[in-house]
């Protein structure tokens, strides 16, 4: 969940995130899989920079993601117990968007006057099949495949809040080695809803509520029988405090609200940003 993920900004902006997370709870699969009773421990660091520029007179971002993963998982396979335990790297993710009404191209002169206004903006994510995988094992960091997240957002200002609404569908290749080897995994594409109320109580200081709705992605495994679709739901929060002039902290938390399948998780994130403007446009 990423609020204010449209916001306005100034052209030339540059920044670098370092941010931990921790997820646990339940696994809920498809109760035709020969596994039970999963419970997961996750631990990720990802470190991220991106730039702000004009395109075509809109303002893009561009960002890059480099995440690494900790994994422990119990459950039963066969109903016989099991432990699993994996480390390294996790997919990359790479994210261009632009906003298209709103917040056209401005140096940050033109930025500090400009009266704030509804922005519609536009995104591409992509996961990039760069994590750890062994087609021989059923847990892995990575998936063996592409991702592509088309997007839509709309960000409402009114007075100190800030009220977002995105819609979105990821789209998956095909994972050609699944376990146990050789074998194909196809996914549905899943629809993605998200919805955030953000108040700014001072500059660089503000709380959001957040959530989000996903479903689809069914899966078939070496053509079989599709598996139940996604149909969950997570509620959140997050907070984003001020370290000086440059820097913040922002600080998020969030759990399952409705899970059918999948990963039922809580989850909290801690990241650290740099914010910096590129010398071009530093003085204008």
């Amino acid at each position: 969940m990423e609020p204010k993920a449209y916001s306005a900004s100034p052209v030339g902006a540059n920044f670098l995130v370092a941010s931990y997370f921790w997820s646990t709870g339940s696994v809920l699969l498809d109760p035709t899989l020969p596994i039970a009773d999963v419970h997961a421990d996750v631990q990720g660091l990802a470190f991220g920079v991106g730039h702000t520029f004009n395109l075509f007179g809109d303002l893009g971002l561009v960002s890059v993601a480099l995440p690494v993963g900790w994994v422990d998982a119990t459950g039963k396979v066969f109903e016989q117990a099991a432990e699993v335990t994996r480390s390294g790297l996790t997919d990359t993710r790479l994210k261009l968007s632009v906003n298209l009404r709103g917040n056209p191209a401005m140096t940050l002169r033109e930025f500090a006057t400009a009266p704030r206004r509804t922005v519609v903006g536009a995104s591409l994510s992509v996961l990039a099949p760069t994590g750890q995988y062994d087609g021989k094992k059923l847990i892995n960091l990575g998936t063996n495949r592409w991702g592509f997240k088309p997007e839509v957002g709309v960000s409402w200002p009114k007075s100190r809040w800030d009220i977002d609404a995105y819609v979105g569908g990821w789209f998956f290749t095909t994972n050609p080695d699944f376990f146990p080897g050789g074998v194909t995994r196809a996914q549905d594409p899943m629809l993605t809803i998200q919805a955030h109320a953000s108040y700014t109580v001072r500059r660089g200081l503000w709380i959001a509520a957040d959530s989000t709705w996903y479903r689809g992605g069914s899966t078939r495994v070496g053509g079989g029988i599709p598996t139940i679709p996604v149909d969950n739901s997570r509620l959140g929060v997050t907070a984003s405090l001020p370290v000086g002039a440059r820097y913040s902290l922002k600080v998020a938390y969030s759990r399952g609200a409705v899970v059918r399948t999948g990963t039922n998780f809580s989850t909290i994130a801690v990241a650290g940003q740099v914010l910096w403007l590129s010398p071009r446009w530093a003085g204008r």
